[in-house]
């Protein structure tokens, strides 16, 4: 994407941060609803209606509870990506936003 294009999405890097696995799935007539493990020392970067990338796939946060978040997939997220293939308790490698990584080592104390 060029710097000048439309940005519509949110920037992955494509690192792995950290290991969650699919907990539930619950087939919907647009989407499927699809809930994850959330490791603690990523769950401060995990927000509701924000972003993060589950195997690669950019997808936008539905819930957040203590130790979950949930996604909705569309058919076609079902049909091109891993995750249509997934079943529950089948790992899966997350990369949380790095913009908020930025924010936190901005706003901390350390100034390194």
């Amino acid at each position: 994407m060029a710097a000048s294009s439309r940005f519509g999405g949110h920037v992955v890097q494509g690192h792995v941060d950290g290991v969650a696995s699919i907990v539930e799935r619950e087939p919907g007539a647009q989407w499927e609803s699809v809930r994850f493990s959330l490791p603690l020392e990523l769950a401060r970067y995990v927000v509701e209606k924000g972003s993060v990338t589950v195997d690669g796939v950019s997808l936008t946060v539905m819930g957040v509870e203590p130790d979950s978040f949930t996604v909705g997939l569309i058919p076609t997220t079902l049909a091109r990506t891993t995750l249509g293939r997934k079943g529950v308790g089948d790992p899966v490698n997350l990369e949380v936003d790095v913009i908020a990584k930025y924010v936190e080592r901005l706003l901390s104390d350390r100034g390194v």
